[in-house]
């Protein structure tokens, strides 16, 4: 399936590398560099496919040896960084010509955004013989379907880019700082690596869909993503070479790779039992839903009752009906008595009043005295009639004047 890979890195005098070597090896072929006079021969380098030089503007690359002993004579300082590579993957769903196309299309937009040439080289995939598989079985390969040979399916390129500016023409010029990684981070942007992650996962996706492919690649990692999955760590040549002859207990990185491999497929696995439990939750509340929305009166869309008052006023009415209904099968009931009407209530006073009487009373039934002689409750004397108003009188004592 395809995977994506993108990686730049520096090459620089200070550490003994060279534009010339570099150039040399991505390409399979014999350059001598001018400067030093060392030799740097890898035609013997078998998995090369094809390598290309572009420039500026769509122009087309002189010879490599020429150009790149140029750039090589063209950094003066002994710890100068005379050139830089961008690695890249490419999809095993797509063939050779649709792979080089992609590549060479990434290259050009790099080499006229940027301003410098590249020289493109195409790898094949390393060969998986039954040696192979017999020292570590668990190492992934493929058969190529076109040759019918098994490989670990790392089709890539590389994109050697010089460190300066290059004219459509091949003329050299002055430092490219957009590719410094040290000069993006003072000034506080993205470095390259960083600003192409995005567009080459892009392209690649283009060319997926172009080939009519399912996969897709993404270029973020698994914190962007929002996954808990752990990230391995990059091996390196000297450990994956020990992964590859089945001792990758002697390499810690290996090691380190198969407890994250580990945590992961048991992660992965929690995962699983995670989502079918929430399918079987899901589904069980899709039954409740189809049984409520089966029911009568219910809106199979919206699960609300259909026409709501209406049923209320019907319930209400049957409620009522059958009220009526009861209270015809049973007897007339017999009346009950009325309640005598409640005295008026006394005021203190005439409570305190009341009770003095009664105990006078008891003390005189007590000693004898008959009840024709014992003092009566005085009534309640008449009110007072109230004579004229002082107007009226007024009025009559004139009429008596007048008189």
């Amino acid at each position: 399936m395809a995977m994506y890979h993108l990686h730049a890195k520096a090459f620089r005098r200070s550490e003994g590398r060279s534009a010339t070597g570099a150039a040399a090896y991505r390409a399979g072929e014999r350059i001598v560099d001018e400067r030093t006079g060392v030799e740097h021969d890898y035609t013997r380098k078998r998995d090369v496919i094809g390598a290309e030089l572009c420039l500026p503007g769509g122009a087309a690359g002189d010879d490599r040896a020429a150009f790149w002993n140029r750039v090589e004579q063209h950094h003066k300082r002994r710890d100068a960084t005379v050139a830089r590579e961008t690695e890249i993957s490419l999809p095993t769903e797509l063939n050779d010509e649709q792979r080089r196309e992609l590549a060479l299309e990434f290259a050009q937009e790099l080499s006229d955004r940027y301003g410098v040439a590249i020289d493109v080289a195409f790898h094949a995939p390393r060969p998986v013989s039954d040696r192979d598989l017999e020292r570590n079985p668990d190492q992934f390969h493929m058969t190529d379907p076109d040759t019918g040979q098994r490989h670990n399916g790392n089709w890539h390129a590389h994109l050697l880019m010089t460190a300066c500016h290059v004219e459509p023409d091949g003329t050299l010029g002055k430092k490219c700082v957009e590719l410094d990684p040290i000069h993006c981070q003072r000034h506080k942007i993205e470095n390259m690596a960083d600003r192409e992650r995005g567009r080459w996962a892009d392209m690649q996706n283009a060319a997926l869909a172009r080939a009519r492919a399912e996969v897709r690649v993404d270029h973020r990692s698994y914190a962007d993503r929002g996954s808990d999955q752990v990230p391995t760590v990059h091996l390196g040549g000297y450990a994956a070479r020990m992964q590859r002859d089945g001792e990758p207990e002697q390499s810690e990185r290996a090691s380190l790779n198969l407890e994250i491999r580990a945590a992961n497929a048991e992660l992965h696995q929690l995962q699983e039992r995670a989502a079918q439990r929430a399918a079987e939750r899901e589904a069980e509340e899709q039954r409740e839903w189809d049984e409520w929305t089966s029911e009568p009166g219910v809106c199979s869309a919206t699960g609300r009752i259909v026409d709501e008052s209406r049923m209320m006023h019907q319930l209400e009415q049957s409620w009522r009906e059958h009220q009526r209904l009861k209270a015809a099968e049973l007897p007339d009931p017999e009346p009950q008595p009325q309640e005598p009407e409640p005295e008026p209530k006394m005021t203190r006073a005439e409570a305190f009043q009341r009770a003095a009487e009664r105990m006078k009373a008891r003390r005189l039934e007590r000693v004898g005295v008959p009840q024709s002689e014992r003092p009566q409750r005085p009534s309640e004397p008449p009110e007072p009639s109230r004579g004229p108003s002082p107007a009226v009188q007024r009025l009559d004592r004139q009429i008596a004047d007048q008189g």
